[in-house]
């Protein structure tokens, strides 16, 4: 791994279940993750995923390249426009910076509106543990 280095993009559909299911997961009962009708009332089209949802899907992205042992240090991320179901969200990644075993990777993750998430990871992999 290189500064510089491009991870391959990670096509990932956002689905209805996928969109509950993560907020069940992180236990986030608000309405407007699971309701379509009360995310309506509030100003959104459909309901819309949650950050917790994004922020393992962004951690997934990373692990899925670099391997199982790869360890997470650090999730920094911010969102942008929402993951609605029906779309789809594009994960891509760069490395920033590599210090021995440990890399800074920028993540951006896109949907049919614009940015849904832009951050950096920080993570370890120990000796022959990329794939």
């Amino acid at each position: 791994m290189r500064a510089g280095d491009e991870l391959p993009p990670l096509e990932i559909p956002v689905t209805r279940t996928l969109i509950v299911a993560g907020a069940i997961a992180s236990r986030d009962y608000q309405d407007v993750h699971h309701d379509p009708e009360l995310a309506r009332q509030k100003g959104s089209p459909d309901i819309f995923m949650n950050i917790l949802t994004t922020n393992g899907l962004v951690g997934r992205y990373i692990t899925d390249h670099l391997g199982p042992r790869a360890v997470l240090r650090r999730v920094a991320i911010r969102l942008g426009a929402p993951n609605h179901p029906g779309d789809t969200m594009v994960l891509t990644g760069t490395v920033e910076a590599v210090d021995g075993d440990t890399a800074t990777v920028r993540v951006v993750g896109t949907n049919g509106i614009g940015r849904h998430v832009t951050g950096t990871v920080t993570v370890t992999v120990p000796p022959g543990g990329a794939r």
